[in-house]
């Protein structure tokens, strides 16, 4: 038995941390991106459901151009300086007052602009924030062990969102009576989630920055930073045959990650539109779903380290496909839970894995850059998926339709994984 490297051992504290900051951003994407508010924003704010649909596909498409830009630049720049904790914090500020900030669209058309401004800057914070996050990981455990600690973390996120949801629903949604006389006439005890996942996302977030090391800080002023990040950046595109493997598992990540958020971003909006959900119920389904979601992507952990990341991303975008098709083509409220919600099992494995398979192939003196393109491979086409959802569901007047564009991306990206990525 290979005794414990003595480098990782004293960083247990520090590997809870990180974790845990999974457990508090994770009520963003759930509660604000995927579940209440989104659904809230299409059936009440927007002008009609098509509309709420359209108008947040451009807001997430606008978001992903922007995050496409910036993340792989910022990587480099943070390889450079040596600090990434700086960056994640000011990420991280910003996405928690933005979302406080989603406490004043009111229900009312005359909102949609501002609703949409907030959102798209927190989202790109939100989304920025993930490239230094990601890169810390290696540093924290060793390399056979990061596929099980990169889906105990997606796994404890799970179980956060599912507790902001559970909040959500019994604290301010279906409270009797409502709690700090919020006016339910005025939509106040729905646009209190974003004040919620701003105290969670503050509250819960603080562990990392107390207890998680950092990079040495770097001699080099800012300007040279700068100017040795992008260089690096520029250098390391111009060698990416170098790097092969990981090319062809970023081209991959292209396709099946913006399949993956354009269904994450839409659930709610899908549920509520198509089936006539209540948005009761379409947090119950979110609640569902984060069960299932958090026992996938802790189970999947351990299967990681075992088979690889490689085919367990594949397995997981199989059974995604397998279950998108059918939610395609039901037509009751019921067997839209009853396939939807072991969804879930799939969506953590697939990325967690791929935060693992990146932790595996990239190498140490560009790990952040490497994560920096990790996110760009995720969102330099984010834009398309919202905006063909957007364009199909306008064209054909039809949220199923619209929909129907996930599965293609899911299998464009799960093909070049299969048969271009090597085992790590």
């Amino acid at each position: 038995m290979t005794p414990p490297d003595p480098v990782y051992t004293n960083l247990r504290r520090a590997r809870v941390a990180w974790c845990l900051y999974d457990w508090a951003n994770s009520a963003f994407p759930t509660v604000i991106v995927t579940f209440v508010f989104s659904a809230y924003f299409a059936t009440a704010v927007a002008a009609d459901k098509t509309a709420g649909t359209a108008q947040w596909s451009r807001a997430l498409a606008i978001s992903g151009i922007v995050i496409a830009l910036f993340s792989p630049i910022l990587g480099a720049i943070a390889d450079s300086t040596g600090r990434r904790k700086p960056w994640l914090a000011a990420c991280s500020g910003i996405t928690i007052v933005s979302a406080g900030l989603l406490w004043f669209a009111r229900p009312d058309a005359e909102f949609v602009l501002y609703a949409l401004m907030v959102f798209t800057l927190a989202n790109i914070s939100f989304e920025i924030g993930q490239v230094f996050y990601n890169a810390m990981l290696p540093g924290l455990v060793p390399a056979e062990r990061i596929g099980r600690v990169s889906g105990w973390g997606w796994g404890l996120g799970y179980a956060g969102g599912l507790c902001c949801l559970l909040i959500a629903l019994f604290g301010f949604v279906q409270g009797n009576p409502l709690p700090f006389g919020l006016d339910k006439e005025d939509a106040e005890h729905v646009r209190i989630v974003g004040p919620m996942v701003a105290i969670w996302f503050a509250v819960f977030c603080l562990p990392l920055f107390l207890f998680v090391p950092d990079g040495g800080r770097s001699t080099l002023l800012m300007k040279a930073s700068i100017f040795n990040g992008v260089k690096t950046l520029i250098s390391t595109l111009r060698r990416v045959r170098e790097y092969r493997t990981i090319a062809w598992f970023l081209v991959a990540r292209f396709f099946y990650v913006d399949g993956m958020n354009t269904m994450f971003a839409f659930g709610g909006i899908y549920a509520a539109g198509t089936f006539g959900m209540t948005l009761v119920e379409v947090i119950q389904f979110g609640i569902a779903l984060n069960v299932s979601a958090g026992v996938g992507a802790a189970a999947f952990a351990w299967i990681d380290d075992r088979i690889g990341a490689k085919k367990t991303i594949a397995i997981a975008l199989t059974g995604l496909i397998a279950l998108a098709i059918p939610l395609l083509l039901v037509e009751e409220k019921l067997w839209f839970m009853i396939v939807g919600v072991p969804l879930g099992i799939f969506m953590g494995p697939a990325q967690a894995a791929s935060r693992s398979l990146m932790a595996r192939l990239a190498p140490p003196d560009l790990r952040t850059e490497m994560f920096g393109l990790f996110a760009f491979s995720g969102k330099a086409t984010a834009f398309l998926g919202p905006f063909i959802l957007g364009t199909v569901t306008l064209a054909m007047e039809s949220q199923r339709a619209g929909m129907a564009t996930i599965v293609v991306f899911l299998g464009v990206g799960a093909i070049v994984l299969i048969w271009k990525v090597r085992d790590e």
